[in-house]
């Protein structure tokens, strides 16, 4: 039994695309079969039919018109999916036998530069990861805008995915045997499969790379020269980032901390990037996003920063010129990527030419200002002349489609205007032949129209036959109601209009795609244009954000010293509108740089965290900063543990979430690092949680050193402060106004005296019996406690066997090498010390 031709073909064809969703091209229609009908069916909501396939009798198909398909692709993509665009190559009406067709694009979530899905001020990275020594490469690629990038990932699969999920990388390419290892860590990330064996890469790409990493960059553009299937010269050779250089953020924390995106619902209002997000062109929005992921950790780099912005802070008439012209600069990275694809129309060269007439301009403001950094950035804008003179040829306001004419102006080409010419005049010749023929005839309804099958003619309504000039009229075609004529003079003009128009769009497209073609060789230039352009409207922005909310320039200094007077949380500050936000100090100091965090819920204790970690990353991104005055170290990472969370999908409870992000803040973390834990503990027992906040407290004091607020509602380890050195207390301070608790926000030293929590539950109106039974038990409580006998630290009862498994405990609490244990390890721990106290 054997299925058809056209069938044999389409399988033939799937067999090399058997993960994507088949786009089979048939006349005007993208056909898909079997499994694929099925599926793309139910996703697209689109009627299921079948067709006649051979001997194997009917087989499912459905379709998309060719023209609408992109609309359906996205639907595709945005669900995960992959799609394989087949093309007929030849044309029909003159193959004999079966169309050739073949693959000409496959699409996939990493790799789609178009459609509404793409965010224009966001990046659409495609990654690929390879084995390393010590961990992985990790290499990714903006095929929309060619920037590329190589970074060496230290640690296992974890630490890998945690760095793929920051980058918001959708879709990862590995060997066979990372993705054994990467399946079901993370649901949301596409695995696709990629050998290097046999490929061509370009060396030039590459140069960049560290040996032990050109594993990762191989695979990825072996990938994407397999899936793209065309030019993509615009893809910039690899840059090396290095961690040591970067101020690392990971995952979790750059979630806490909201930088980029807020912790609940979707968009970016209420993070850092909403805030500072002024910028002018899509490019300085990715860039402002890029310097948020990756903020600097070298004094030299961020202090050139800190000189731009300060001077177009002062210079506000040239910050207000050039942010007016960067307005009407279009995308160019993304026109270079559509440049280089082949897909670019002559409205996207337009909108090149377009931008390129500001630079000019913007170079002379950079060029006449007093400030030698602005004048000095200048020279890195390259006006990019021989493009913009290229671009002259194209009109004013070309349609979206080069085959539909207009695309070239007039003057361009001496061939082209000829035939320009001739078609305008011919229809100007019918226009007025139209008037003649109603004057001679008498009919005031008889007109000259056109159309693809019959070509020009003489319409006249058949109540008006008696006064055609029927011995001039040759009949063309008969309607219901009316005749179609014509005459000798108008075939003649018909086949002159005809021949100038179809070799006018056949030459004005020629010239077009020649164009567009000479464009590609200043790519390079384009991009390193935009990189600069991306990079002064981000400046500019952190100049006009720093105006707005009375920013300050922060000051760095060599040690680990953190001083920062008036500190204010930016963000929580412009939802409030500036009203009501109390600021508070941090100060931590080479000998004194922990701080213990008590008070009453709700009253700051996570916003003055947040506010610090916020500040030392605005800094380092090289903005200024929400306080009256700012002295900072140079930090090389920052940990967060703030916030309650469950891990639902891989079945991880509160406590667990809190444990890991804990493992991995104190087994990365350096003597410069910051680290914020709010709250440690809380999702387990009181003794259990106090003893593991007290164990890591004491870790980080005695072996790690870094920078550190520790936000705990144990106000036990207040007593802390006396044997730890380095470690102060302080609190989030309120008051009791007619039984009503007022929270004043501001951080004060020493210890909370009470946690008011039963007011924070009044607050949020539990029932009055509640309320006024909580106050009881609570009396009772602490008298309980105060006239409970208490013991000598060292002293132990000989009649109480708890006491003795407590000691036990605790003796094995103080011995645990927290810091080297697996996650599962630790839980065994708790688990083994709770049986403990409970036999």
């Amino acid at each position: 039994m054997a299925y058809t031709p056209m069938m044999q073909q389409y399988l033939q064809v799937k067999s090399d695309y058997q993960d994507a969703f088949l786009f089979f091209r048939l006349g005007d229609f993208y056909e898909m079969f079997f499994d694929d009908a099925l599926q793309a069916s139910q996703l697209l909501e689109i009627t299921l039919t079948s067709r006649d396939g051979g001997a194997n009798g009917r087989i499912p198909m459905c379709g998309v018109p060719y023209h609408s398909a992109s609309g359906y692709i996205d639907q595709l993509i945005a669900r995960g999916h992959k799609v394989a665009v087949c093309e007929q190559m030849e044309d029909a009406k003159q193959t004999k036998g079966m169309v050739r067709r073949e693959v000409v694009r496959l699409i996939t979530p990493g790799t789609h530069t178009e459609g509404k899905e793409v965010e224009s001020g966001s990046n659409l990275f495609l990654g690929a990861a390879e084995q390393a020594p010590d961990g992985y490469g990790l290499a990714y690629v903006d095929i929309s805008t060619g920037e590329a990038s190589i970074r060496h990932i230290t640690g296992g699969e974890k630490e890998l995915v945690e760095e793929v999920r920051a980058l918001r990388i959708r879709e990862l390419v590995v060997s066979e045997q990372l993705q054994l290892l990467l399946n079901g860590m993370a649901q949301e990330l596409i695995l696709s499969l990629e050998s290097v064996a046999g490929s061509d890469v370009d060396d030039q790409l590459l140069v960049m790379c560290p040996e032990e990493l050109k594993g990762s960059a191989c695979l990825l553009l072996a990938y994407v020269n397999r899936t793209q299937k065309q030019s993509l010269t615009h893809i910039q050779p690899f840059r090396h980032i290095e961690h040591t250089r970067l101020l690392s953020v990971d995952f979790h924390s750059r979630r806490n901390l909201e930088l980029v995106e807020p912790i609940r619902g979707d968009g970016r209002k209420g993070t850092l990037l909403w805030l500072l997000d002024e910028t002018a062109t899509a490019m300085g929005s990715r860039k402002l996003k890029q310097w948020l992921h990756q903020p600097l950790a070298e004094r030299r780099p961020i202090e050139a920063r800190q000189e731009l912005v300060a001077a177009l802070t002062a210079e506000f008439f040239t910050r207000d010129a050039l942010i007016e012209l960067l307005k009407e600069v279009y995308d160019l990275e993304r026109l270079s990527g559509r440049i280089a694809f082949g897909s670019a129309s002559g409205r996207d060269l337009a909108q090149l030419r377009s931008s390129l007439s500001k630079v000019p301009e913007i170079i002379r403001q950079l060029e006449e200002s007093e400030n030698e950094s602005l004048a000095a950035f200048s020279r890195r804008l390259d006006r990019c002349e021989e493009v913009a003179e290229l671009l002259t040829a194209i009109s004013d306001q070309p349609p979206l489609s080069a085959k539909e004419g207009g695309v070239i102006r007039d003057g361009f080409s001496e061939q082209l205007d000829n035939y320009r010419y001739a078609s305008r005049n011919g229809k100007d010749w019918i226009a007025q032949l139209e008037q003649e023929e109603r004057q001679k005839t008498g009919i005031k309804s008889l007109k000259i129209g056109y159309n693809r099958v019959f070509g020009y003619y003489i319409e006249v309504t058949k109540s008006n036959l008696h006064l055609a000039d029927l011995e001039r009229y040759e009949r063309k075609q008969t309607l219901a109601n009316a005749e179609r004529y014509i005459t000798p003079e108008l075939k003649e003009k018909e086949s002159l209009i005809l021949t100038a128009e179809e070799e006018s769009l056949a030459l004005e497209y020629q010239l077009f795609t020649e164009i567009r073609e000479q464009t590609k060789a200043y790519i390079s230039r384009i991009q390193t244009l935009a990189a600069a352009l991306s990079e002064l409207d981000v400046l500019i922005s952190f100049a006009a954000v720093a105006e707005k909310y009375r920013f300050v320039r922060p000051t760095f200094n060599d040690g680990t010293a953190i001083s920062i007077e008036e500190g204010r949380h930016p963000v929580v500050e412009k939802m409030l509108n500036r009203q009501g936000y109390v600021p508070n100090d941090c100060t931590l100091t080479e000998t004194s740089n922990m701080l213990l965090i008590t008070g009453p819920n709700m009253s700051g204790k996570s916003t003055y965290m947040r506010q610090v970690a916020l500040t030392v990353v605005m800094a380092q991104i090289g903005s200024y900063v929400p306080a009256e005055s700012a002295d900072l170290p140079i930090t090389d990472q920052i940990f967060t543990r703030i916030g309650a969370a469950d891990d639902l999908t891989s079945g991880q409870s509160t406590f667990m979430v809190e444990m890991m992000e804990s493992q991995y803040a104190i087994t990365h973390a350096t003597n410069r690092s910051l680290m914020l834990f709010d709250e440690i503990g809380r999702g387990t027992s009181t003794y259990d949680g106090m003893a593991l906040a007290q164990a890591m407290i004491e870790y980080i004091h005695k072996e790690i050193g870094a920078n550190t607020l520790f936000s705990t509602h144990y106000h036990e380890l207040t007593s802390l402060e006396d044997s730890l050195d380095r470690l102060s207390n302080i609190h989030a301070s309120a008051m009791e106004q007619s039984g009503k608790v007022v929270f004043l926000h501001k951080m004060k030293q020493g210890p909370a005296d009470k946690s008011y929590g039963i007011h924070v539950a009044e607050l949020a109106e539990l029932p009055a019996p509640i309320i006024e039974r909580a106050h009881g038990l609570l009396r009772e409580f602490e008298a309980a406690r105060h006239e409970a006998p208490t013991a000598e630290p060292e002293q132990l009862s000989l009649f109480d066997p708890a006491g003795e498994r407590a000691a036990a405990v605790a003796e094995a609490v103080g011995a645990a090498r927290i810091a080297e244990m697996t996650p599962l390890q630790a839980m065994q721990l708790l688990n083994d010390l709770q049986q403990k106290l409970k036999s």
